[in-house]
């Protein structure tokens, strides 16, 4: 996702009408780490929405906030602060608006970053001149907690299929060359939307390219995911607890059986939407192909053979909103 240097006009945007905004879709899956049933509700989740919420996860709210309080503050700065060595023509820093090198536009900024100790390092080095070591602590012990969530959940994932090794997906995550990514999202409220009907595009529908995503916000909704009819629903927001994303990666490892999930962020004009996603990723070299331990006898395989270099490659050549793993199918 690039930076560029003249961010679009809100004119560019689009403004989704949103006549029952405040009904909020009820079959989210909803599993609780705890239970002994998670793991079929899990895979279960997986093949039908391919997005769940979990609670009972572990992580200490303190963290959360800690990083939500930091992220405010950083996205309070001026402008010019802000753009200060952002990068311009890099995928990583600060963007606003403008979200990969296609045209997609949105009522968003971001700071985008890779998870390893360096590039987090040298990111908030760039950009916070002032005591940058509580964002950067913060942002740290995070992504570390993140990690190991995301393991976790796609070992309870390996258990559900019942497939060995149980860490055939986490393993993925864990290499030192794991393109794991992650994203600080702040959806300011738009002034020109208020007092009209609708709502602004702040990340137009897209699917996630890797294999698991982790996402939690504050208590401002604005999630939407899409149906197998292709209908949006309304996702009720929950600072508490996070929503699992299937990736594209995951859903060629699992032979379709998983589902990446459709979703998109609507921004409004009265209240700020701040989201902390995690991205967990396979390193670039990795083939990806359907799972031989997963085939039923006589079962088709979908896809070709690929590597996350290729298909990643190809991602930012398209839209969000393109189907990229049609050209993988076989």
């Amino acid at each position: 996702m690039v930076v560029l240097s003249k961010p679009a006009p809100v004119e560019q945007m689009s403004v989704i009408k949103t006549h029952k905004s405040n009904n909020f879709f009820n079959g989210i899956p909803v599993i609780d780490l705890s239970r002994p049933d998670a793991k079929a509700k899990m895979v279960k989740a997986c093949m039908e929405l391919g997005f769940f919420k979990v609670v009972n996860h572990g992580i200490p709210t303190g963290l959360m906030s800690r990083l939500e309080a930091e992220a405010v503050k950083f996205f309070s700065l001026s402008q010019i602060e802000k753009e200060r060595d952002s990068g311009i023509g890099s995928p990583f820093g600060y963007g606003s608006k403008t979200i990969g090198r296609n045209g997609d536009v949105g009522w968003i900024e971001y700071l985008l970053m890779q998870t390893n100790k360096e590039s987090v390092s040298e990111i908030f080095k760039a950009l916070i001149r002032d005591n940058p070591d509580a964002f950067r602590t913060a942002v740290s012990e995070y992504l570390s907690a993140m990690r190991k969530l995301a393991c976790e959940i796609l070992e309870m994932m390996a258990d559900g299929l019942n497939i060995q090794p149980r860490n055939v997906f986490s393993k993925l995550l864990m290499f030192e060359e794991s393109d794991n990514l992650f994203r600080l999202n702040h959806y300011p409220p738009c002034p020109l939307l208020q007092g009209r009907e609708g709502k602004l595009t702040g990340f137009a529908e897209h699917t996630d390219p890797q294999i698991i995503s982790i996402l939690r916000s504050n208590n401002t909704s604005g999630l939407q995911i899409s149906l197998r009819d292709g209908s949006w629903v309304s996702v009720p927001s929950d600072q508490k607890s996070f929503f699992i994303n299937v990736g594209d990666s995951l859903q060629v490892l699992t032979n379709g059986r998983f589902r990446s999930v459709r979703h998109r962020v609507l921004a409004n004009g009265y209240k700020s939407r701040v989201s902390m996603i995690y991205f967990g990723g396979p390193p670039y070299t990795e083939k990806l192909a359907p799972l031989p331990l997963l085939m039923g006898e006589g079962e088709e395989c979908l896809y070709k053979e690929f590597t996350w270099f290729e298909y990643k490659s190809c991602a930012i050549k398209t839209r969000l909103a393109d189907n990229r793993l049609v050209q993988f199918m076989k």
